[in-house]
Formats: structure tokens, C-alpha cells, sequence
């Protein structure tokens, strides 16, 4: 049965991590940050799972009861949030090309850069031993600042033209110190992008990206399940106006997680000694290319075994905060 690892801060302030196997769980006694534990680990050349099995058992802990008191965390942070990197990589599951292929498809006469990319994904995402895969689509969403916890909200600038739910895992990641990146495990997310913006023009793409997103409280430790299925709903005034299933794992992937991470980490900015890193793997589905368009106060629901809790998110839209630039 997989560990499952959360964070939680109670009402006093006081941080906690919580481990949880099926449907027991129970704080792990003298640590307060999952990144500690994870240091603790690389240190005693153990996995996390040995880690936790080794430390006494605290207080029985109710995570249903805990997700909606609002004290749960994101699984994963650092001290310092611009040592926490946010990164992903798009084209990665079967299918997902059609959405994409339909924003772009309408500027261009031959087969779509998007398509093409996919192809390629699909021809050699998976590479053999000793071989070396294609890269993938990758971008950057932000730092640590735009991590947003499980029932916060995923709050679009004022500028954006749109806000949209993008279903999918993601690879929690830590960087040893003598700079092997150690993946600690998958967590649901929520990859919120700016779709309109990125359907104008694709070189929009990078700009589209850059938003928040919301990963789930669990992290799931251990080898990343081949299949993962679950569904993705938005809910406006308590109603759901969308719901549909998605798929993830490699098994309904066009590329590996080993290839998607070995392209990631093969740059050494990336490989810095005690950073975090949250890549998120990709999705198929998408409510924007059925047609709907999000309005403020929506909720973004995502579900999907073994996680036990949902991830849960209202849309929201920050207040215009116009930029001038002043000369030195």
C-alpha cells in the first residue's frame, strides 16, 4: 500500500506532516516540513517510506475532516519559494494533441506544429534503454509564489482573457546535495492557463503559462502507478455545469516520466543543490476545448485514485495592478 505524505498548519501556526496508508493516518513525529524528511532520507541513503516506518507514530489525523477546516497545505514548499521551480511539459498523452490541433489548426494550411510535436512525442517519447528520447513541449509557470494550496484560489491577473483547469499529475521533485534530483512522488494537480490567450497566437504559449497552479495535499511515494483515471468537473453556484473522466500515467502517455524528467534535469540550472521542483506532466482533457468558458467564483474540482482527497480550487481575478517601469 503506497505512503501517501500531507502537510498541515493548525490553528495556532504550528506545521506538521502527516503520513497516511489507505485510510489511516497519524502525524510524524519531529518533523515539520516534508522537505526535512526528504533531506533526512538522501542523508540515511533510505527511501522516505523506511524514513517514516522508523519514526514513532504521532496523533491519529482525519484528512477529511482537516481538507475541510482548510488545514491542509500543499504537500511540498521551501523556505524560501524562488527555490521552488514550477515547470511543465504539454503533448505528453494520447489524445492530447486533438485540443490543441483545433486552437491552432484554423492560421495554419499543413499539419500543426502542435501535431507534428505530438508525433514526434509519440514516435519516440518512450525510448528504449540506452536511447535517447525525443524532447518534449516544456514550459515555465513560476516559482514558489504561484503554488496555491488545496481550496485556495486560483486567482488569474487582471489581464488575463481567461481561466482554465488543466487536470493532471505532477512530479514532485528535490535536488540532493550533491545535485541528483530524487523524485519524491506524484501529487493531482490543477496546470491553470490562459487558453484564449494561447489560442490568438501559439508564440503566446509562455505567456499563457504564466500562472498559478494548485497541486493536491496528498503526495503519493513509492513507483508512480502506469494508470492513473479519475475526473475533472466545474461546479458554478453549486451545480455542475462540466464534468468529464481523464486519464494519466504512462500507460496513456506518449512519453515516459523517466524521458520527461531526463529532459528537464538534463539542464544544470536545474540541478542546484536543495531546490524543489513540481513538473507537471500533462493532460487530455480540457473543458475549454468543449466550449466552456470559466467565470469568477467557479470551483475546479479534480478526483482520481489512489489519491484519497479531492482537489478543489474557486476562480478568482486579481485587481488591475498597472506596472510603470522608472528609469534609474
Amino acid at each position: 500500500m503506497a505512503l501517501r505524505l500531507l502537510q498541515r498548519r493548525d490553528a495556532s501556526g504550528a506545521r506538521s506532516v502527516i503520513a497516511a496508508e489507505g485510510d489511516d493516518a497519524w502525524i510524524v513525529t519531529g518533523v515539520e516540513r516534508t522537505y526535512d524528511l526528504a533531506m533526512r532520507a538522501i542523508a540515511d541513503d533510505r527511501d522516505i517510506a523506511a524514513v517514516v516506518a522508523a519514526t514513532p507514530r504521532g496523533d491519529a489525523v482525519d484528512l477529511a475532516a482537516e481538507l475541510d477546516a482548510g488545514r491542509l497545505l500543499a504537500p511540498i514548499d521551501h523556505v524560501d519559494p524562488a527555490h521552488l521551480a514550477m515547470t511543465g511539459t504539454g503533448l505528453t498523452h494520447l489524445g492530447s494533441a486533438e485540443g490543441r490541433d483545433k486552437m491552432h489548426a484554423a492560421a495554419a494550411e499543413a499539419q500543426t506544429d502542435s501535431m507534428r510535436m505530438f508525433l514526434e512525442g509519440v514516435a519516440g517519447g518512450k525510448p528504449g534503454p540506452g536511447e535517447t528520447g525525443q524532447q518534449p513541449e516544456w514550459f515555465y509557470k513560476g516559482d514558489g509564489d504561484a503554488m496555491v494550496a488545496p481550496g485556495a484560489p486560483l486567482t488569474m491577473p487582471a489581464f488575463a482573457q481567461d481561466g482554465g483547469e488543466e487536470p493532471e499529475l505532477a512530479g514532485v521533485y528535490l535536488i540532493g546535495p550533491d545535485g541528483t534530483p530524487f523524485r519524491l512522488g506524484l501529487c493531482l494537480a490543477n496546470e491553470f492557463s490562459d487558453h484564449v490567450t494561447e489560442r490568438h497566437n501559439y508564440l503566446w504559449l509562455a505567456h499563457s503559462k504564466l500562472r498559478q497552479a494548485a497541486i493536491g495535499a496528498e503526495l503519493l511515494t513509492g513507483d508512480a502507478p502506469a494508470h492513473v483515471e479519475g475526473s475533472s468537473r466545474i461546479l458554478r453556484d453549486g451545480a455542475c455545469i462540466w464534468e468529464k473522466p481523464f486519464l494519466s500515467g504512462e500507460a496513456n502517455m506518449s512519453h515516459s516520466l523517466h524521458n520527461l524528467e531526463r529532459h528537464h534535469f538534463k539542464y544544470a540550472q536545474f540541478r542546484r543543490p536543495g531546490d524543489v521542483h513540481v513538473h507537471f506532466f500533462g493532460t487530455a482533457t480540457l473543458s475549454f476545448a468543449d466550449g466552456v468558458r470559466t467565470q469568477v467564483g467557479d470551483v475546479f474540482e479534480i478526483a482520481a485514485a489512489p489519491f484519497a482527497l479531492p482537489l478543489r480550487n474557486p476562480l478568482a481575478r486579481a485587481a488591475d495592478a498597472s506596472v510603470a517601469v522608472r528609469p534609474l
